[in-house]
């Protein structure tokens, strides 16, 4: 005889993710920050967005938020570590370092950082699916769930002028931005903010893998968006700064697990 046994589902339990607490002092702060500055690039190393010297991340300082922590220039992604990390000015000067630094790195952040008091980090490098999509000078498409976490809430900057050195282009690239989290640099390639590193590098990760997204299914045939009012509804859920700063948690566990030296 055959028996069906059935067991009953479990009741279903709510998780609530608590925010970091205040850290204790700005040095508690300073530390968290450059770490987690540190694990991006080896993240963005591993994703493969080096390219040469080109590719910057920031955090401001919390102590002295005219000034910034930023890569080097010449050493790759992949071997950053928190000591690597150098601090600059609004006015370029190296207050902590001994290495030169990427010129339109600074140009692009000390305008980013000047324009908005509420943004601690910064991202941009040249990842390949970044660079493809701003090739077609367009906004990404709210073809996904995921990619509608950039729906209304990104620009284009256009047109390409060269290597971004004048201030003046730094200007036009922090007013581009406005409110928004996040740019497509066009013929460039892809920029986020946050207010935290967490956030503003899960949103660069998330960003290009949109841009694939959305470039593999624009060669496969008719992309069919989803509808403004479920977009905007969606982006609401999943495109929220807290929802940023969470989603890093589990690269940020792998990372210093496989690579703890970047600790140091």
């Amino acid at each position: 005889m055959n028996a069906i046994f059935s067991v009953a589902a479990p009741k279903a339990r709510t998780f609530r993710l608590e925010s970091r607490p205040p850290a204790a002092s700005y040095e508690e702060e300073r530390l968290h920050r450059k770490q987690r500055l540190a694990a991006t690039f080896r993240l963005f190393g591993r994703y493969g967005f080096d390219q040469g010297l080109a590719g910057h991340v920031t955090a401001r300082d919390p102590e002295f938020p005219d000034q910034y922590w930023i890569n080097p220039l010449g050493v790759h992604f992949s071997q950053i570590r928190t000591s690597s990390l150098q601090l600059v000015d609004h006015e370029g000067n190296i207050l902590i370092g001994n290495r030169p630094i990427n010129t339109a790195g600074f140009t692009i952040h000390s305008a980013l950082h000047r324009a908005r008091p509420d943004v601690i980090a910064a991202a941009h490098t040249h990842s390949t699916y970044g660079k493809a999509f701003s090739a077609l000078g367009v906004p990404l498409l709210p073809l996904t769930q995921d990619s509608c976490a950039f729906y209304e809430d990104h620009a284009v900057f256009d047109p390409f002028s060269g290597v971004v050195l004048e201030d003046s282009e730094g200007d036009r690239l922090a007013e581009t931005l406005g409110h928004r989290s996040a740019l497509i640099l066009q013929n460039h390639g892809l920029l986020t903010v946050g207010h935290s590193v967490e956030t503003a590098a899960w949103r660069f990760i998330s960003m290009d893998n949109a841009a694939h997204a959305q470039l593999l299914a624009q060669a496969a045939g008719p992309l069919k968006p989803i509808a403004p009012d479920i977009a905007r509804k969606t982006a609401a859920q999943v495109g929220t700064e807290q929802g940023g700063y969470f989603s890093f948690q589990p690269l940020w566990d792998w990372i210093v697990e496989q690579e703890p030296d970047l600790l140091d």
